[in-house]
């Protein structure tokens, strides 16, 4: 990597997460130093696994980071197949089988990754001019009278750069500094929680199982409760979700005061699943040590910069799970945002008009997919209900709802984009 940074421009990055990670790397790679703030003691996530869509694969890999994630995950292959719906009870009908409903290639395959280990290897790509600052918790971000960012750290300190971006998740500080309105309650508990945990695929088979569990991402549906279950670490451990949904309150009603996420007894998910059938149940028994995660949301924001000030990942569309989207937006962000900076074009003259130009691709797609995300997860709980018993009624549902996520095209994202910016006085170079 050079020594000297390509652009005219400072870069600070709230957040050292994988969008976080991800965008330092994609900058670097196109030779613009950042210092990333996390804070946090060290880099970490959550013992988990991670859903990437094809369209998060195609970001990674247009970032430039895809293969060596690949070679450092045990995930060089691509074995989460498309989405199998079946009955959460009894012998786990077939309610509707997405792979065989459309025509797919190899190219729409994704894959399951270990969080830590998806971490672990991102952090591996940071180069030395991505200079990393741990135990810095972002309370602000002010603008200085020269148009600067001054981000100011819970521990006095203070930070100045041309350009901020927020990648500081679900809580974000950030996000205070971009939205016209930041008294308007954005979050909101969607009234669902998820029961998280880990099994591996030969535990499951012992217990007789026969769903698809190491090779397609199935998901359990029937009313007010649905488990997604896909593989990690080429097929060796099941990621399971399972999820419950309070329908009787208003979206938007209920705070939750104490943790989003906690450890819970185990019998407390049992409870929840006891009439549920033969695999759900083989699922649920060896979820020993469940955590249960109250599931958040924000409203669709108006925009995701202002000034000199972008938002990337859950800081600018954090969504259900439901459709796997989350951090493949996120990805996606990265991924445009990356490549207009590094423009030959882009410079600290025009920074904020190539922000806006992010933004207007980036806000309404990634909107898009927040609000089909939590449909998804009502069609889903729906099941069983009238006008969601049959699995022609689920289809119809469920019909398309994947192929505008993952069949995207970022690089005429990014072309329409550099195109807009032209019209508006952007230097004609080649990128």
């Amino acid at each position: 990597m050079p020594s000297v940074s390509s652009k005219d421009f400072r870069v600070a990055i709230v957040g050292g997460g994988l969008c976080g990670l991800a965008c330092a790397v994609g900058l670097a790679k196109r030779g613009i130093h950042s210092d990333v703030f996390e804070t946090a003691p060290k880099f970490d996530e959550v013992g988990a696994g991670v859903g990437l869509g094809p369209n998060a694969l195609r970001a990674l890999k247009g970032l430039g980071l895809l293969d060596a994630i690949l070679a450092r995950t045990e995930e060089a292959q691509q074995t989460a197949r498309r989405m199998l719906y079946v009955s959460g009870l009894g012998a786990h009908e077939t309610v509707y089988d997405y792979e065989t409903s459309s025509v797919f290639t190899e190219a729409d395959d994704g894959i399951g990754i270990y969080r830590p280990a998806f971490l672990d290897a991102v952090m591996h790509l940071l180069p030395d001019t991505s200079r990393t600052h741990f135990n810095k918790r972002c309370t602000s971000i002010s603008t200085t009278e020269s148009g600067t960012h001054c981000i100011h750290f819970a521990d006095g300190t203070t930070h100045e750069a041309d350009l901020v971006i927020g990648a500081d998740g679900i809580k974000s500080v950030s996000r205070s500094a971009v939205e016209l309105n930041p008294e308007k309650r954005r979050l909101q508990f969607t009234n669902t929680v998820a029961y998280r945990g880990l099994v591996p695929i030969t535990t499951l088979r012992q217990e007789g199982t026969t769903t698809e569990f190491d090779t397609r991402l199935c998901s359990f549906i029937g009313i007010d409760k649905h488990i997604i279950a896909f593989p990690i670490q080429s097929g060796k451990i099941v990621n399971i979700v399972a999820f419950v949904t309070d329908f009787s309150v208003p979206l938007g009603s209920v705070e939750v005061t104490g943790p989003w996420v906690e450890a819970v007894p185990h019998q407390e998910l049992l409870d929840k699943y006891d009439d549920w059938g033969h695999d759900v149940m083989a699922m649920i028994k060896h979820m020993k040590s469940p955590s249960k995660w109250s599931i958040h949301m924000l409203t669709p924001l108006e925009s995701f910069v202002r000034g000199k000030l972008a938002l990337v990942g859950d800081a600018a569309h954090a969504m259900a799970p439901h459709l796997g989207a989350g951090v493949g937006q996120g990805f996606e962000d990265v991924f445009v945002l990356c490549k207009l900076l590094g423009h030959p074009s882009t410079n600290l003259s025009n920074l904020e008009a190539v922000l806006k130009a992010y933004d207007a691709i980036r806000q309404p797609r990634a909107n898009m997919v927040l609000k089909e995300s939590y449909r998804a997860g009502v069609v889903y709980e729906n099941f069983g209900k009238p006008g969601y018993s049959t699995g022609d009624q689920i289809r119809g549902h469920l019909t398309g709802i994947w192929e505008p996520i993952w069949r995207h095209d970022l690089d005429a994202d990014v072309a329409a984009a550099v195109a807009s910016l032209k019209e508006h006085g952007f230097p004609v170079v080649t990128d």
